[in-house]
């Protein structure tokens, strides 16, 4: 994974995170579901970044 794409993965996990928790103290569901979704879309984009890396991004990675 790239630098570029750590930084954006943790500024968005941290504006998840920071959106969730607003939501929770204002009582606001609407706003603690999108935070969620912000974490868990981070959450996948890295797990697939992960698998591209272990694999090899050109297809020649183990088999």
């Amino acid at each position: 994974m790239t630098v570029a794409r750590t930084i954006r993965n943790t500024a968005q996990t941290m504006k998840g995170r920071i959106t969730e928790e607003l939501g929770r103290v204002t009582r606001n569901g609407r706003l603690q579901r999108r935070g969620r979704i912000d974490r868990v879309s981070v959450s996948l984009e890295q797990a697939v970044e992960k698998t591209k890396d272990a694999f090899g991004r050109n297809g020649s990675g183990t088999r």
